[in-house]
């Protein structure tokens, strides 16, 4: 997911510096919801580990 984030986020930079606007914002606001879902899956996947009883890497 974290690969889907930055591919948007390259997709906006280029669109950006081409002149597509609304192509720019859509993709950094898509990159940016994908990043937050994966920090999110990240964290919850660090707690389960830890009440598991394993030591986080």
């Amino acid at each position: 997911m974290l690969g889907w984030a930055v591919t948007f986020f390259i997709v906006a930079i280029i669109a950006a510096a081409l002149g597509f606007g609304g192509i720019a914002g859509a993709s950094a606001g898509i990159a940016q919801i994908l990043f937050y879902i994966f920090l999110l899956l990240f964290v919850v996947a660090m707690v389960a580990r830890a009440l598991r009883g394993k030591p986080p890497v």
